[in-house]
């Protein structure tokens, strides 16, 4: 692989001046709610006295997560207006913008999509720009200008506990035709978008929020399934590419690749002939933050070849390394320049599309979501759906054993949710497993589940279990197959429904005799809830839900 000389050292800027540009490179993490007592993730989120001083220092970006439509649209303003600068602002709104903020339209997870390509490529091709489209003119109207999709990664490990249904396919490519066709998409509306997880997350089974992923891949494998989704992203002009805290040893045995010379600049710039805004995945994450300090994660990361530095652990840390590294001559100052170039004109493009006289007005959110983005979610959702058996529950009293990560903070399950209602009417009470609560294991390998903790009657199983950052798992590691085993054996499986992974409904979907009512969603929001228990005979009673109606 070509060796890059770095450039001459040119002179340094006076002190203030330098410690604002490298301030530009950051993006920290806020909350989407005007509030410090609303933050949901305090340990992330900064509260608002340190974003605002942040922002008066020169800091560039922020990536947000919470909050309204509504609400968010007012928290861009009020960011815009504590910099002195063009900003940054983004959000990881994969799903479509109502994933991360109420009010805003909630789509199918892409995998949805990657699965439909495979018996129908065209629709599959327009359904992925259409979710492009209502995607970024949402972000746009809102205030945003940058959205953190699509996910490249190729997910050809069942076992992956964090990419899963995130992916737009399980091949390369429909991973690589989907993924552009929704950044075409969204792009097209004003946006920025981010092809994610260079060099690729899809074949790993273990989450970089949690600890450092292994991809023992040599360059051949890349090149054949790994590559190519990043190579039609970039080619399609995709605006950034976000980095994965991924161990490759066949690129480079020292460093993970969003601290690894030879991939960032050696690989993605050179060989992919990339020119847009290289940046990290999240320094927080416990890939990084466990190995390296705030300041020298950040000074590697940016050694490396990344432009924008995302969430690191101590912003003020991480600028103060970068100061250090530049004044010191570790840093050319040219790749701070060429850097700052690169971040600008980006927003300028965007910019261009989108000027800020193209935010919604506050008092026209409530159209926010047009009748064709509902149409949109509808159809997405309707078209992954995947049902057996026969139609209705056993008469209750029953049981609703429904098995979440953590019940405190699941957005898809609110109080009037289908979920919960539409069995309670016909007389079957709920039971949450909370898989940060109490354990529901037995201990007994034959009989999984500690019935004895439950109330008598039939059992009605719905498994909310997906691919999720900071899980760990994408339910494989939870005797499910066993379970089923077990209440069929004691007459107690009234029905099943799978909302999240696909491969847990593949594996549990054979074991059920054609008498259970069965049904999978790849979807969990309140519609995808309706929609399937539709399916499955348990409509909409007399009890309200809120408007999540099928």
């Amino acid at each position: 692989m070509t060796t890059v000389q770095p450039p001459a050292q040119t002179p340094l800027p006076a002190a203030p001046d330098l410690r604002r540009q490298v301030a530009r490179l950051l993006v920290i993490r806020g909350s989407g709610h005007l509030g410090d007592g609303q933050r949901r993730y305090p340990r992330w989120e900064l509260e608002n006295a340190t974003i605002r001083r942040l922002l008066a220092e020169g800091v560039g970006g922020v990536i947000l997560l919470g909050g309204s439509a509504a609400e968010l649209r007012l928290r861009c303003e009020q960011l815009r207006s504590w910099s002195q600068q063009p900003l940054l602002i983004c959000a990881d709104v994969e799903e479509g913008v109502g994933q991360r903020f109420e009010g805003a339209t909630w789509l199918a997870p892409p995998l949805a999509v990657g699965r439909l390509h495979r018996s129908d490529p065209q629709r599959a091709i327009a359904l992925a720009r259409r979710y492009g489209h209502c995607t970024g003119r949402q972000a746009r109207l809102l205030g945003l200008n940058g959205v953190l999709a699509p996910v490249c990664d190729v997910n050809n490990n069942p076992l992956n506990p964090v990419i899963n249904v995130r992916a737009w396919g399980e091949t390369t490519s429909s991973a690589a035709v989907l993924a552009t066709a929704f950044l075409e998409g969204a792009q097209a509306e004003g946006v920025l978008c981010c092809a994610k997880h260079f060099p690729g997350h899809g074949d790993t089974s273990d989450d970089s929020h949690l600890e450092l992923p292994q991809l023992p891949h040599g360059r051949e494998r890349l090149e054949a399934i790994e590559l190519p989704p990043f190579r039609a992203a970039i080619a399609a002009g995709c605006a950034a590419v976000m980095t994965a805290h991924l161990q490759l040893d066949a690129l480079d045995p020292l460093r993970p690749a969003t601290l690894s010379r030879p991939v960032l600049t050696g690989l993605l710039r050179q060989e992919l002939g990339f020119t847009g805004l290289v940046i990290t995945d999240a320094l927080v994450m416990e890939a990084i933050a466990s190995r390296w300090g705030a300041a020298e994660a950040a000074v590697l990361a940016f050694e490396a070849g990344s432009d924008l530095i995302l969430m690191p652990a101590d912003a003020d840390a991480a600028i103060d390394g970068l100061v250090e590294a530049f004044s010191s001559g570790r840093l050319q100052l040219e790749q701070l320049h060429q850097s700052l170039r690169r971040r600008e004109q980006a927003l300028a493009v965007a910019g261009s599309r989108a000027p800020a006289a193209s935010l919604a007005p506050l008092e026209e959110l409530s159209a926010l979501e047009k009748p064709q983005d509902q149409a949109l979610a509808r159809e997405l959702v309707e078209m992954s759906l995947d049902s057996r058996g026969p139609q209705g529950l056993p008469a209750g009293p029953g049981v609703n054993l429904i098995r979440l990560d953590n019940s405190l903070n699941c957005a898809f399950l609110p109080a009037m949710a289908p979920a919960l209602l539409r069995p309670a009417a016909a007389g079957y009470q709920c039971c949450l497993l909370d898989a940060r609560g109490p354990s529901p294991w037995s201990g007994n390998a034959d009989a999984p589940l500690a019935l004895e903790r439950l109330p008598d009657g039939p059992l009605f199983l719905q498994l909310f279990v997906r691919g999720n950052p900071f899980r760990g798992s994408a339910g494989g590691d939870e005797p499910w197959p066993a379970v089923i085993r077990q209440l069929l054996r004691v007459g107690r499986l009234a029905g099943l429904t799978v909302l999240g992974s696909p491969y847990l409904w593949e594996a549990l979907e054979p074991l059920l005799p054609g008498t259970i009512p069965s049904g999978y969603s790849p979807a969990q929001m309140p519609l995808a809830q309706a929609t399937l228990l539709s399916r499955l005979g348990l409509a909409a009673g007399s009890i309200a839900e809120g408007g999540f109606t099928d």
